[in-house]
């Protein structure tokens, strides 16, 4: 009998290389939530390149503007004449200053004696173990077999690397700490290096006088060596390097603290000592072994990534087949499989991506730490692309996608952190440049918060709708988790100052409707009646589906609270039908803007128009026939083209209308091999290492991914359960998933055999009631009413009949 608790898996979850890294997007990704590296597993010499999440430019900011009102009135008439190209050139006046940008650490640099330059290449092994969170690398010089293993341990906060020879006194290598940032390192004692630096206090740091530079954030990291008790020597050069000569191993372990200390607090007035903090690590472990580092590292991260495990198979012989060549799959590089796949299609890929994002989740947003960015938190440019900074017209939502779903609930709480300290900067915003009640972030922010527009094109700068869309997240995950005590103490004040500032932004507008003005809908563009080119025009499709999303949220908090008397939620009520409909154009679609603009770029990545299909649910096959059909002739209109986040949003969006093919066909597209030497904007695809491409490498797709497999696989509401809506039954015939939730706070495992169901395994836990709650099982038109006590895991079979109840050990 299927046990709903507990996972296990059958392939070989590793992404696998047969040479060392030759760019960032070859190097394998290690992280705690906090702290990063990127193996790039050079032989002579090898490079762990740093990430710290509190590393970034800039202070605090003042995100008010106090000539924004008169800005907005002369936009809201402009667009109320219908001078829409006018009123998007008038709308630079809203913006604020530009976002601050994510920076990196250091690089540890080890030099290996040069006997290893003459290493036999083909011994040379390279993996990342998605099951235990490390990184190996393996080569023979000779007779000798040299091995590293890297981690990030989170109960430690620890990066650890243990290097180690086969025969006795074998290793011999060199080790430095630097970084691009403006430091100094030096060694302490025999055994420690430390970098000590800081990062720029502005954005663009002034040339001209360094004087006029603010302090930045603040930051140090140690590297302390152990090596082998009976055998070997550690000795300094330079002052800056430290030397290992004839050991049997080394242990290397990396600590690092910054300065940073919340969003409010300049970095001038921080009290924190980044070297003490780091040297108060180090003596946390200092009685650690090797193996009770590693043993530690295992129970936490394993605690989260074996909630969920995936098998898929186009048949059940395959299951067999794929046991016994487990091996052959070990070895054969990950690069040549993602080659192979629009040929040899092999489920076990699609497994190995889909648990490589619930890896990244685990180690890129932990609770305490700070928000996954646009690159998680693995960056080596002072100057990234886009930042690296969180946006939020859906990037930032993309990465949070599957911590409900795929059981990675905690990994979310960084966004709740997030979210509070945005609705404090927000209210500030809100009121001075809109005159408006509540609180409101614009398309992109970072580490101090920011909430106002920011500087550069209107066609993306010029939206106020990312704290609603972020809101949503709030009332998610009460569904999924049950848990009343978040909703009433965290996540319900952060709804009611949503609700009261999207009241305030909305005005009496046509027809009777009440409407947003100025609206975009998120980077795409139109073309006014004029022929002019124009983006700002009122109440787009997006925002009104995410207004109505955020209104529809806080009626049922309200509810589950017994709020429903006060004054914000009857105003909602009465808001809420005044709102715009989503409307069907003329050629069958879904129409993006109020009015059936002509599209200049029908192809756009953005499925802005589609949000309350997914991740939204105002649109649903059961009440919305026509608007799904419309759904339908979007994503075809739209294209199967574009970065690997657009891809796995549509890839959901098809899941959403339960059609198996079309979402397949967008699994199958994100496998694309793209080379970093050779990328094509817009056209996505995974890199070697698997990160995502947008291009460049966006993680978000990564995230995206995981999502949308399980939505093909499961989808729910508060009082229904589909199973496998959207599963290829012609790719994937038979297989299992166990551990994913379903809202309601059940834990579902399912497995197919065949073509067809052959057990469903349903674990209820209600963390805050006891009572017993009544599910609607759905399947290939089969729909059975159940009920399910809380503590009881229950067994369905192919005919969705209860076969076994029995009380849960949990």
């Amino acid at each position: 009998m299927m046990n709903a608790e507990s996972t296990s898996t059958t392939n070989p979850l590793k992404i696998t290389f047969n040479g060392p890294a030759q760019h960032f997007t070859d190097a394998i990704p290690i992280g705690n939530g906090r702290l990063g590296a990127m193996v790039w597993g050079g032989v002579p010499s090898e490079t762990l390149k740093l990430n710290e999440d509190t590393l970034w430019t800039g202070v605090p900011g003042d995100y008010t503007n106090p000539d924004a009102p008169k800005a907005l009135s002369d936009v809201r008439s402009l667009v109320d004449s219908g001078q829409y190209a006018e009123a998007t050139a008038a709308s630079v006046k809203l913006f604020g200053h530009p976002a601050d940008v994510y920076q990196l650490l250091g690089d540890i640099e080890l030099e290996f004696d040069d006997s290893h330059l003459k290493y036999a290449e083909e011994t040379y092994r390279r993996e990342l173990d998605l099951n235990t969170a490390t990184a190996r690398v393996k080569y023979s010089v000779g007779n000798v077999e040299f091995t590293r293993e890297h981690f990030s341990s989170n109960p430690d906060q620890v990066i650890v690397t243990k290097i180690s020879g086969s025969e006795s006194g074998s290793l011999s290598f060199s080790v430095s700490l630097d970084s691009l940032l403006d430091n100094h390192s030096y060694v302490n004692g025999n055994n420690q290096i430390i970098m000590e630096g800081r990062c720029p206090g502005k954005r663009i740091p002034p040339k001209a006088n360094a004087n006029d530079d603010p302090k930045g954030i603040q930051f140090s990291a140690i590297l302390e060596i152990k090596i082998s008790d009976d055998r070997g020597t550690i000795s300094a050069l330079e002052d800056k390097k430290l030397k290992v000569e004839g050991s049997d191993w080394a242990v290397l372990l990396l600590v690092a603290s910054s300065s940073f200390d919340g969003p409010f607090i300049n970095p001038s007035d921080s009290k924190k000592d980044p070297t003490s903090e780091s040297m108060s690590a180090l003596q946390s472990i200092r009685n650690l072994s090797y193996s009770d580092l590693y043993t530690r590292h295992l129970d936490d991260y394993q605690t989260l990534f074996h909630r969920v495990s995936i098998q898929l198979s186009r048949s059940l012989k395959d299951i067999v087949t794929d046991t016994c060549s487990e091996e052959n799959i070990d070895t054969v590089p990950t690069a040549e499989r993602v080659k192979s796949f629009q040929t040899d299609e092999d489920p076990s890929l699609v497994e190995l991506l889909f648990q490589f994002g619930r890896y990244l989740l685990i180690s890129s947003s932990r609770p305490g730490t700070q928000v996954a960015n646009l690159q998680g938190i693995w960056n080596e440019d002072l100057s990234p692309t886009w930042d690296s900074a969180p946006h939020v017209n859906i990037n930032l939502e993309m990465n949070y996608w599957q911590s409900l779903p795929c059981n990675l609930s905690e990994c979310q709480e960084p966004l709740f952190d997030f979210l509070t300290y945005l609705s404090i900067n927000g209210s500030k915003t809100a009121q001075v440049n809109y005159l408006a009640s509540g609180w409101v972030i614009h398309h992109k922010t970072d580490i101090w918060a920011k909430s106002s527009a920011d500087r550069g094109e209107v066609v993306w700068a010029l939206w106020p709708m990312g704290g609603a869309w972020l809101c949503t997240h709030l009332w998610e995950h009460y569904n999924y988790t049950m848990d009343k005590d978040f909703l009433e103490k965290r996540a319900y004040p952060l709804l009611e100052g949503c609700a009261s500032f999207l009241l305030d932004w909305l005005i009496e507008g046509h027809d009777g409707y009440l409407e947003t003005n100025p609206s975009t809908s998120p980077e795409h563009e139109f073309i006014a009646p004029d022929g002019k080119l124009a983006c700002v025009s009122y109440s787009s499709t997006m925002d009104m589906a995410i207004i109505r999303e955020v209104f529809s949220a806080i009626i049922s908090a309200a509810e589950v609270l017994e709020k429903t008397e006060d004054a914000l939620v009857e105003k909602v009520l009465k808001s809420l039908p005044r709102l715009r409909p989503t409307k069907i154009a003329e050629d069958g679609s879904i129409m993006e803007w109020a009015q059936d603009f002509k599209d200049p770029e029908v192809h756009h990545r953005h499925l802005s128009h589609l949000f309350g299909l997914f991740p939204g649910h105002t649109i649903t096959i059961e009440k919305n026939p026509d608007l799904c059909k419309a759904a339908e002739k979007t994503l075809q209109k739209r294209g199967e083209e574009g970065p690997g986040w657009s891809i796995t949003w549509k890839t959901a969006l098809w899941a959403r209308l339960h059609d198996q093919e079309h979402a397949y066909r967008m699994v199958k597209r994100l496998f694309n091999l793209v080379d970093p030497e050779h990328e094509k904007h817009f056209e996505g695809g995974l890199y070697s290492n698997l990160f995502a491409a947008h291009p460049p490498f966006q993680i978000d797709a990564n995230f995206g991914f995981t999502a949308a497999v399980a939505e093909m696989l499961v989808q729910s509401t508060l009082n229904d359960l589909y199973l496998l809506p959207a599963l290829p039954w012609d790719k994937w015939s038979s297989g299992c998933v166990k551990g994913l939730k379903a809202r309601g706070g059940e834990t579902v495992s399912i497995c197919w055999k065949d073509g067809d169901l052959h057990e469903v395994g349903i674990y209820s836990n209600y963390s805050n009631n006891d009572h017993d709650s009544f599910k609607t099982l759905h399947y290939r038109g089969t729909s059975v009413k159940v009920n399910l006590s809380a503590g009881k895991i229950y067994t369905f079979n192919r005919q969705l009949k209860c076969t076994n109840v029995h009380q849960s050990m949990v």
